[in-house]
């Protein structure tokens, strides 16, 4: 496996290696990827590692405290909490990286279009971005799933709508700083078309921003889509999710004050992985951001 990684990071280009390494040497970045890479792992294998049927109801066993037979214990139906828990993960991780990744896909190509593309259509762009963005984001999201109901496809549907903005002002940003450089401009001197100059050298150059930023917004997605499932208003019943596992764990905190300690913990422990490996992401792709902010 040594040997497989070794060659990974020996086919990156150079600046990708170089990220990595810095990568590899902060111990908070590498926290927070060994925190990330778990809970994907855990979202891909939850079939396998799930001990039982997530929507199993078994009142008999209800209220179960944590045990060797259920190690986080049992809800009020008697279902196991450690199996909903991993298999909330998939459902968290799920929304949150399908609807970043949209969103960024889309900010990505907006953003580009806006910075270098003709003045009438950045302005289209850029009031669409502030039109957007002016809305409050919970109130935008209850608007949405009152109008198309509550469901996982309307989750991302919100989201995206709600990060699209962001991304593209980040990237539209980008590229107007890039756009005027001694190199772009020997680029079209020489008659290079504009399709090359965005793809050689505009892209890889603003997609280092928007990784970073991604990788700090999926854990506000997970904890939107937890909170919008705390009310009701997200994933719905019997699908385990981790803000339906808090309502239920709020509503029978009497009977079974674990239920809203194990609910908790997955969500703390996967906002400071994605957390910290932005951050260790940030100091790699632009270390002289890390030199402005310890001036």
């Amino acid at each position: 496996m040594s040997c497989a990684v070794e060659q990974t990071v020996e086919n990156l280009p150079p600046r990708g290696r170089g990220a990595l390494a810095q990568l590899m040497r902060d111990p908070m970045g590498m926290t927070g990827a060994v925190l990330v890479v778990g809970f994907i792992l855990l979202a891909i294998f939850a079939p396998l590692l799930a001990p039982y049927d997530p929507i199993q109801i078994d009142v008999r066993h209800k209220f179960q405290p944590p045990s060797l037979a259920h190690w986080a214990g049992t809800d009020q139906l008697g279902r196991d909490m450690l199996s909903r828990l991993i298999w909330g993960a998939r459902v968290a991780l799920g929304i949150s990286m399908t609807a970043t990744g949209i969103a960024g896909a889309l900010g990505l190509l907006l953003g580009l279009v806006a910075g270098f593309g003709p003045r009438w259509l950045d302005a289209v762009l850029v009031l669409f971005f502030d039109s957007f963005s002016s809305l409050p984001m919970i109130m935008f999201a209850l608007a949405v799933i009152t109008v198309l109901g509550p469901g996982i496809t309307t989750l991302i549907i919100v989201i995206v709508l709600v990060s699209v903005p962001g991304y593209g002002r980040l990237i539209r940003a980008q590229t107007l700083a890039l756009k005027g450089a001694d190199y772009i401009q020997a680029e079209r001197t020489i008659g290079a078309s504009s399709a090359r100059i965005i793809l050689y050298h505009l892209l890889p150059n603003v997609v280092g921003p928007l990784v970073i930023l991604l990788s700090m917004d999926i854990p506000v997605v997970i904890m939107l889509e937890a909170g919008l499932s705390y009310l009701n208003l997200g994933v719905g019943p019997p699908t385990p999710s981790w803000g339906n596992i808090l309502y239920d764990g709020y509503t029978s905190l009497r009977s079974a004050p674990y239920m809203v300690i194990a609910g908790g913990i997955p969500l703390i422990l996967c906002t400071l992985g994605f957390t910290f490996l932005g951050e260790g992401l940030r100091d790699a792709l632009d270390p002289k951001l890390k030199l402005r902010v310890a001036r």
